[in-house]
């Protein structure tokens, strides 16, 4: 009697844990689309200047920017509101920025992009500062009347805002009633830019500002540049839907641009100084190769010494340049030289300081930390070892302390690391996966953001010894979600190629796995140089609904991707394609070896450089793909610009054979399996043309495939029902030719 009790009991006791399994819910297309699984996260965190224990942040609607602690994470105060400010003319506000000394605020409405980091505004002032009796102005002043803005900054005093529009640059002085003044007359557009960069500067450089102020406030510097001669594109615009425009409904227009491909001429590029008091502009005397580039300008903190960044058209030979702003005479303060190329990550790592400054090189082989004097002498080597220092976060000046993010001990993960001047270091992040961290301006407290393979993000205030003191974002809801269903999960794995190359890369399963069963198998990369698919990090993607549909998914990073060192990552320099599309067939090889795989049903896909490395694939002369997936992809360097494209292979004229075997027309005589080609007509960064011409080829090769182009849309794809619509037809078109 008791043992039957006892079995009805157990029985009793399991039947809702064997209902919760039976009922556990499946993935949908539409949930992981619309962003059901995004995990929560922090955005437009701002260490408030001048105040090292508070940060701000504008709360979700775009109406608030609100004060908070960063040793307790709480709300200190409302510093903005839109419904308690007198006579605001705006509903909401798309960003914000505070001046140098933390006293103002420069407010974005109606932001409307140009290109991938470039954009126009209509801005606002708002002023903290308090009077008498502890009260503030509380009224917003509109920064011009003259048309809406692009890229301002503070002058150091934040006395003056300078900003561009329509290709020149103005000054205003608040002093003054913030009257207006203009600083250059040249600026037109396909033409002339004055302090902001051209499409290609601004896509491969990536920034969007090229304009400073000196730390005295008295000066201005500025590169502009002169695309008069550069090549134009164009493509077409139609009425479309989502956002539709009538002016297109009956006769399409066009979009023209300057856009520089690989061995055409570029922008010419000079820097100028502006002096505010005798509105004196002068020409710096920098000596800059005729082809040459400048990805930055920096006023350091002596208002007589501008730093200018030069890279030569090679990209393997880096120099800064100290320069007077009012002699204009530029001497050599450091040169980095290497027999490929300089890695673009490299300009914003230099910050400046007192007596010092930072550089990040790869010239030990991985990249590190090195500290300067500002006469270019090397104080000393940061960071060694076989790792790569991925992010200078800065320097204590007080106590002397450098703080970096690091892979130390996994290509695969992201630790936060301080070290001192002794050279001890101190690991301040506690999990093991992808940490990012952002310091408070007195060094004395940072927010954390973690992340590995089954945890969404976790947001965490720590002290700089890495302690923590509140948790500011744990996702535990999505992670409550997540119960509910039949989750796939990712695991690690390596494996040696035939040539032996160790290759890390990443399995996600269905939930019901069964070893005995074989799967079909969709590989997703991305392979463009320095890049890494594969790490340590929490992400529900169209890949994870794929792998709940009875996939085994795939991602393994190739040789040229990030993460290993200058020698893994540099290895494809002049061959590009080649080396990297081996390494995916290899994988393909590897993966039909398996017990659980069906080695006559693999398919690959990628975006972008990804979706090149497809065709590469499929054409490599190894028919071990059923079927792929190339969205967006460029199908010949000769179609793209010169700064990515000649980073990596030079120019066409000086490496013909590297060109011709690096384009996927050379190799798509040998194409294997279904391929569906994917485009938007108005990619301004990889262009339709890739996609055109290339079908053309295969067209008169006799190739078939499918192909789906997108009516207005540029290199993301995205807007009104698109995004569903792209994955929806990957989903088809795999489901067709690999179950």
């Amino acid at each position: 009697m008791k043992q039957t009790i006892s079995t009805l009991l157990f029985l009793c006791l399991c039947l809702p844990i064997l209902t919760v399994a039976q009922t556990k819910r499946p993935l949908t297309l539409e949930e992981v689309v619309n962003g059901t699984f995004r995990p929560e996260n922090l955005y437009g965190i701002t260490p408030i200047p001048g105040e090292g224990e508070y940060y701000s942040q504008m709360n979700d609607e775009g109406t608030q920017i609100i004060k908070y602690s960063f040793r307790t994470g709480e709300q200190v105060e409302v510093l903005f509101d839109v419904t308690t400010v007198r006579e605001c003319p705006f509903k909401n506000f798309d960003s914000y920025r505070f001046s140098p000394d933390g006293n103002t605020l420069l407010i974005a409405t109606e932001t409307k992009p140009i290109y991938r980091r470039s954009y126009t505004a209509i801005y606002y002032l708002y002023s903290l500062r308090r009077n008498m009796e502890g009260e503030i102005d509380n009224k917003v002043e509109r920064l011009s009347d003259g048309g809406p803005q692009q890229a301002p900054v503070f002058s150091p005093d934040g006395t003056m805002v300078a900003f561009v529009r329509d290709n020149n640059i103005f000054l205003v002085k608040r002093l003054y009633g913030n009257s207006e003044s203009q600083v250059t007359t040249d600026g037109k557009r396909n033409a002339v830019l004055n302090g902001i960069p051209d499409w290609v500067y601004e896509e491969e450089f990536a920034y969007n500002r090229a304009l400073e102020f000196s730390a005295d406030s008295k000066m201005l510097a500025y590169v502009r540049w002169d695309e008069s001669e550069v090549s134009s594109f164009s493509f077409p615009l139609y009425a479309g839907e989502k956002p539709h425009a009538k002016e297109y409904e009956k006769y399409p227009g066009a979009y023209v641009y300057k856009y520089p491909k690989t061995g055409e001429r570029n922008s010419k590029v000079t820097v100028h100084t502006f002096d505010i008091k005798t509105k004196v502009t002068r020409q710096m005397r920098l000596p800059l190769d005729a082809d040459g580039y400048i990805p930055r300008i920096r006023f350091t903190q002596d208002p007589n010494k501008l730093a200018i960044f030069t890279l030569n058209r090679y990209q393997n030979r880096f120099d800064l340049y100290l320069g007077d702003p009012r002699s204009t005479v530029c001497k050599l303060a450091l040169r980095d030289e290497t027999d490929t190329y300089i890695k673009e990550s490299t300009f914003d790592n230099i910050r400046f300081y007192k007596d010092h400054f930072s550089f990040v090189s790869e010239r030990s082989g991985f990249n590190h930390l090195y500290w300067y004097d500002m006469n270019g002498n090397l104080s000393k080597q940061i960071t060694k070892g076989e790792f790569e220092v991925k992010d200078f976060l800065g320097y204590d000046e007080k106590n002397g302390t450098f703080y970096y993010a690091s892979n130390e001990g996994s290509p695969l993960r992201q630790a936060v690391w301080k070290t001192d001047r002794k050279g001890k270091k101190t690991k301040l992040s506690a999990e093991e996966g992808i940490n990012m961290a952002l310091f408070s301006t007195d060094f004395k407290y940072f927010l954390n953001c973690y992340t590995n393979l089954n945890t969404p993000y976790v947001i965490t205030l720590n002290d700089n010894t890495g302690k923590t003191l509140a948790t500011l974002v744990d996702n535990a809801a999505l992670k409550s979600k997540m119960e509910e269903y039949d989750m796939p999960q990712k695991e690690f794995f390596t494996f040696q190629t035939s040539d032996g190359v160790t290759l890390n890369g990443w399995m996600m399963k269905p939930a019901d796995f069964d070893e005995n069963q074989k799967y079909p198998v969709i590989m997703y990369q991305y392979s463009g140089p320095g890049s890494q698919e594969v790490l340590d990090d929490f992400s529900i993607s169209w890949e994870t609904y794929m792998a709940s549909q009875g996939y085994l998914i795939v991602c393994v990073d190739g040789r040229g991707t990030g993460g290993r060192g200058a020698a893994f990552e540099k290895c494809t320099y002049m061959n590009l394609g080649v080396k990297e599309a081996h390494d995916q067939v290899e994988t393909a090889v590897y993966l039909g070896l398996q017990p659980y795989v069906d080695k006559d049903r693999i398919g690959i896909w990628g975006w972008s450089f990804g979706g090149y490395m497809t065709l590469m694939s499929m054409s490599e002369g190894t028919p071990v793909f059923k079927a792929g997936v190339a969205v967006a992809a460029v199908t010949d360097w000769n179609y793209y610009d010169t700064i990515y494209g000649e980073r990596y292979m030079r120019t066409p004229q000086e490496n013909a054979d590297g060109y011709k075997a690096a384009s996927a027309f050379t190799r798509a005589d040998k194409l294997h399996g279904d391929l569906l080609l994917v485009h938007g007509t108005a990619d301004d960064n990889v262009h339709y043309q890739n996609c055109a011409e290339y079908a053309e080829h295969l067209v008169q090769l006799g190739k078939q495939f499918d192909m789906q182009i997108y009516t207005n849309r540029n290199h993301s794809i995205y807007g009104g029902n698109t995004r569903k619509h792209l994955y929806t037809k990957l989903t088809n078109f795999f489901n067709t030719h690999l179950k």
